[in-house]
């Protein structure tokens, strides 16, 4: 895969100039699979959905009661349930029927069984032509297109691929992303002791990455050494390299050395954006991509949801959402000249935004909903921020 042209980094930009540059940086979606309807959960439509027959493919009785022909009333014979082939019903005979069921030929409607009754061994009731009945064809015909490419395949759609008749879908193959976690000071398991932190980023991000359709490839736990780093970097046979830490310019950050001696070439260096300003984008020989991510939780989650989530969407061949606007209950504090991120949780009046929203903390973003995109200056109660779901 060639990376597109994109001219030099720019550093800090503007948030959703960050975004549209993270999609841009997948010069083509990744190459077409089929796969069993099971294995495609999470992956992405490579090809238009069509059905391979009707919907239903038979008239089918909506309704548990009689399927009826002609005027009532009407001598019943016999039953009809699902799955069986159904004779012809001479006017004047019903037939019981089940919800499901074929259609009997010569049938002009179904009699729901709470409006039935028998007299003298004649069934009695009102039916309309076509009464609770599903024609064939009502929700598609044969060859009509019924989701685009670019889809994600949801549980429902996977539901209906089955129902139109499919068994293996065409879908883009799931980016494999690594995840290097950076760092001497990160702890696995237990209180930290002094100058140690526990790693809250291992437990979240496979998660989040596997939601956005990435296919984990590892996570690896790298200390402050420039050369395992840069070696790390080379050999990744991940589509993504995903980073924590190391981005900015502290005496341990040797994120940007290494990738220069990488042979990586910066398409991101930094954005205007709080939590997660010294966020980075990098195209790595082989077609590969890197995404820099901040050491600290809320930021780093900030630059997942800026940098990293963009570039597996166009890589999985989705399209891209469209901007959503919801009207805030309380003022959304802002930074005076970047865009911030805020979690907020949706209430009747609106969104209104969690506390413990610092950099380094994640008990906001634990009981938030969805995050809130504050431009420089902040947003007024009342006002509308475009709004970030949460994978």
């Amino acid at each position: 895969m060639d990376h597109p042209r994109t001219g030099p980094p720019v550093h800090d930009r503007p948030w959703p100039q960050a975004r549209r540059t993270a999609r841009q940086a997948a010069a083509a979606p990744l190459p077409v699979e089929r796969v069993p309807l099971g294995a495609a959960l999470g992956r992405t439509l490579a090809e238009p959905l069509a059905a391979v027959t009707d919907l239903p493919g038979f008239d089918t009785s909506a309704m548990d009661g009689w399927a009826v022909a002609g005027p009532g009333p009407w001598r019943s014979a016999g039953r009809l349930l699902a799955g069986a082939a159904p004779a012809p019903l001479a006017d004047g005979t019903a037939v019981e029927i089940a919800t499901g069921a074929q259609l009997p030929p010569g049938a002009t409607g179904v009699l729901r069984r709470e409006h039935g009754r028998t007299v003298r061994g004649l069934l009695h009731g009102e039916v309309g032509p076509g009464q609770d009945v599903r024609p064939r064809g009502q929700e598609c015909r044969r060859g009509e297109t019924l989701l685009p490419a670019g889809t994600r395949v949801t549980a429902p759609v996977l539901g209906l691929a089955a129902a139109a008749g499919h068994d293996v879908l065409a879908v883009r193959r799931r980016p494999t992303v690594e995840l290097l976690l950076l760092g001497d000071e990160l702890l696995d398991s237990g209180v930290p002791g002094p100058g140690l932190v526990r790693d809250a980023l291992g437990p979240l991000l496979p998660p989040w990455l596997a939601a956005a359709g990435a296919e984990p490839a590892g996570v690896r736990r790298i200390g402050d050494d420039r050369d395992l780093l840069r070696e790390a970097l080379r050999h990744s046979p991940a589509d993504v390299v995903v980073t924590t830490g190391g981005t900015a310019a502290g005496p341990a950050d040797f994120l940007h050395a290494a990738l220069a001696e990488a042979g990586a070439r910066l398409l991101v260096d930094g954005v205007a954006v709080r939590p997660g300003h010294p966020m980075l984008l990098a195209a790595l020989p082989g077609g590969r991509h890197l995404v820099g991510l901040p050491g600290n939780p809320l930021a780093a989650a900030a630059g997942a949801l800026t940098l990293a989530l963009p570039l597996l969407d166009a890589l999985a061949g989705r399209a891209e959402p469209p901007t959503r606007a919801e009207s805030a209950a309380a003022d959304l504090p802002g930074h005076p000249e970047d865009t911030r991120l805020v979690p907020v949780v949706r209430t009747a009046d609106g969104l209104v935004p969690l506390r413990f929203d610092g950099p380094a903390m994640l008990r906001g973003l634990a009981l938030a909903e969805a995050v809130a995109v504050v431009p420089p200056g902040g947003l007024p109660a009342g006002g509308r921020a475009e709004v970030l779901d949460l994978p």
